[in-house]
């Protein structure tokens, strides 16, 4: 059952959609938004829908980290970093990823602010402040300072520098960091003001259920950190279908997670999905574009990226030659295009098989207008014989990666190598 509803829809382009995370700063060895413009013919021919780009505002100086500082600390809403360009660089490239059919979100930080942001000198009172009236931080971040809700002043200067990027820029949507610790009634208005002018994607970095009353699309944060703690053999399979039904039916009807492997956060500080997941990092990357869910891929993955990118400094990608997993999320985002059972939605919800291994083997099914996706997901590094008892399914299969035909019925078995995974469609 579900127990909250929806205050607004979510835009129609965004349902079926996925997300890919770019990191201007470390794309190319320019690091700007002209340079990036080149990889944008490159992205759309694999698939990708939805360019989330990370903060692109001036970063303060004051109490920098690094020496290029975090994009998380802005010192001007209505501004453009210089290290990126000009704000009609970033205009032209928004206007060639619309030209190619693909949507443009910005990062957008409304928590805090950096030091040196110009409120600190224009809107002081936009400022929490302490006993002795200094600008302070309450999560630990030496760079920022937080911002004060209860000045509605300052709400409507927050809501009109968002309004600038939509109509100056012509954007499709908002990542917004760390939603949860910003009022769930700005939210509220920041949406009917803005859905005003433009219907856009909200995507709130939360896993707080009552925030979907607002954002259309939550972080699978639950779903990677069960998915670690499998790997590092904390908890059993059981565990992890525990968080799948959480997504499925504690929900408001009409929101999905977005699910990923890795991100800016996890990239630098945690690890790469190599280095958290290890071999499980494939069979991970097929369900999150499987599920019903929106995936995301962060900057590079298709490479794959191997190294972790630093915060505060410059540290280029190295693209020469084709990247080596292009094709394989080619395939899967093409699969998310054209299977109709990979359509969001109440009617899609996968359905879990019974397999021979309930310990170790993650099998699942989608239905739609009479098609099939079988997905069977080996969560081990042991090579395993694969059977779905009884008659869950029947009927001829394509394998997507191989093309080969395979029959599917109550003697069907298929071998599968450590961390392998099947993807079967008809």
């Amino acid at each position: 059952m579900r127990f909250m509803q929806r205050r607004f829809s979510p835009v129609a382009w965004s349902i079926n959609s996925n997300i890919y995370e770019v990191n201007v700063r470390q794309y190319t060895p320019e690091g700007t938004f002209n340079a990036f413009a080149n990889h944008l013919p490159r992205l759309k021919e694999m698939g990708i829908e939805i360019l989330w780009f990370m903060p692109i505002t001036p970063i303060s100086k004051e109490k920098r980290q690094g020496t290029l500082g975090s994009y998380y600390a802005c010192s001007d809403y209505k501004a453009i970093n210089p290290e990126f360009g000009t704000l009609e660089d970033f205009q032209s490239l928004v206007k060639k990823a619309h030209d190619l059919g693909l949507k443009v979100i910005i990062d957008w930080v409304a928590n805090h602010t950096g030091w040196d942001h110009v409120w600190t000198k224009s809107n002081p009172e936009f400022y929490k402040k302490d006993a002795e009236g200094k600008f302070y931080d309450t999560n630990n971040w030496h760079d920022v300072i937080d911002l004060n809700y209860y000045d509605h002043n300052m709400r409507a200067a927050m809501i009109d520098a968002m309004l600038f990027w939509v109509k100056e820029c012509d954007i499709d949507g908002f990542r917004c960091d760390m939603c949860h610790l910003v009022p769930l009634d700005f939210w509220n208005r920041a949406r009917v003001e803005l859905d005003a002018i433009k219907p856009l994607f909200w995507l709130g970095e939360t896993q707080d259920v009552p925030y979907l009353q607002v954002f259309d699309c939550l972080y699978g944060w639950r779903w990677m950190s069960a998915t670690q703690k499998y790997f590092r053999q904390e908890i059993t399979l059981g565990q992890l279908k525990d968080v799948l039904n959480h997504y499925t039916y504690d929900l408001p009807a009409g929101t999905f997670p977005m699910l990923f492997t890795s991100n800016h956060d996890e990239n630098t500080w945690n690890g790469t999905e190599f280095e958290k997941y290890g071999d499980m990092a494939m069979p991970l990357a097929v369900f999150n574009f499987t599920w019903n869910a929106i995936p995301l891929m962060y900057t590079a993955q298709e490479l794959p990226l191997h190294k972790r990118l630093p915060f505060f400094d410059k540290d280029e990608i190295n693209w020469n030659g084709t990247p080596a997993l292009e094709s394989f999320y080619k395939t899967l985002l093409q699969l998310r295009k054209q299977h109709p059972a990979l359509k969001a939605g109440e009617a899609t919800i996968p359905q879990l098989l019974n397999t021979n291994d309930h310990e170790r083997v993650l099998a699942f099914v989608r239905r739609s207008e009479g098609k099939e996706l079988l997905v069977i997901l080996n969560f081990s590094s042991q090579e395993l014989t694969v059977q779905l008892p009884g008659a869950q399914l029947q009927g001829k299969f394509t394998n997507l990666f191989s093309q080969e035909q395979v029959t599917v019925n109550g003697s069907f078995s298929a071998q599968l190598k450590g961390w392998d995974y099947l993807v079967l469609t008809r």
